[in-house]
């Protein structure tokens, strides 16, 4: 899952995502309200799969990505979903706080694009074909 703003960014992340084997799902967010309500299944998103990792920028509109991490490790159903929260902020209090709400890691978007993509694949390999969730920490429907 993607949650972004930028329409430009959610471009990028999706055809870096594209070039994963396994192929992948991905679902679009723009703010943090739209993104919880899909996490939960609420209005229209009643039939939403449950993602396995969550793209998350730091700057959104409405429920920002502070709210959102803190809501989803908060919550024991959406706990065990790998955030990564990728940002152009180089601030270390943002970092700090990405991990004190628990965000599993923090990635810098870089500059150019190549980097930018290898960025993300590089992460997304890592989440869902190299670390392991425990089995009895992981919900069903992530299986």
């Amino acid at each position: 899952m993607i949650v972004e703003d930028n329409p430009a960014d959610v471009r990028l992340i999706r055809e870096a995502l594209k070039m994963m084997d396994p192929p992948v799902n991905i679902h679009v967010a723009h703010d943090g309200e739209q993104a919880l309500q899909f996490l939960r299944r609420q209005g229209p998103h009643t039939r939403a799969p449950a993602p396995a990792l969550v793209f998350l920028d730091l700057n959104l509109p409405r429920a920002n990505a502070r709210e959102l991490l803190r809501e989803m490790k908060g919550d024991e159903q959406l706990r065990p979903i790998a955030v990564v929260v990728l940002t152009t902020s180089d601030v270390d209090t943002d970092v700090r706080d990405a991990y004190r709400l628990h965000a599993n890691c923090y990635v810098r978007k870089p500059a150019d694009l190549d980097s930018f993509l290898s960025a993300v694949r590089t992460t997304a390999h890592f989440w869902l074909n190299v670390a392991c969730v425990a089995p009895d920490a992981q919900p069903e429907t992530l299986k």
